[in-house]
């Protein structure tokens, strides 16, 4: 099933509904996921103020892709972007080691 990803609550929902699926409890879940119970919590009920990449992280350990979907003509412009992006991290990250 494909569900269009447009809220924290949407993703929050689907995390909820595979730990129940699966029997853990939200504690033991957020344990196991190097989070908090509470942003646990938060997450489940839709807070709009949920870390981003901890979202992300916790889709992935329950096997659920995440993508988006972008128009032919913007998706171009976007490699372009995503290239300059990693460019500067890779050089960020090597100024750091060099420190």
């Amino acid at each position: 099933m494909n569900i269009p990803l447009t809220s924290v609550l949407d993703a929050g929902i689907a995390i909820r509904t595979l730990r129940k699926r699966a029997g853990i409890r939200i504690d033991d879940f957020a344990q196991t996921a190097g989070v908090s119970k509470q942003f646990m919590t938060d997450l489940e009920n839709g807070k709009a103020t949920v870390q981003m990449g901890k979202v992300l992280q916790l889709l992935q350990r329950l096997g659920i892709k995440a993508s988006l979907e972008l128009t032919p003509a913007d998706a171009p412009a976007f490699q372009v972007e995503l290239s300059k992006a990693q460019a500067r991290r890779a050089a960020s990250t090597k100024a750091d080691s060099d420190v």
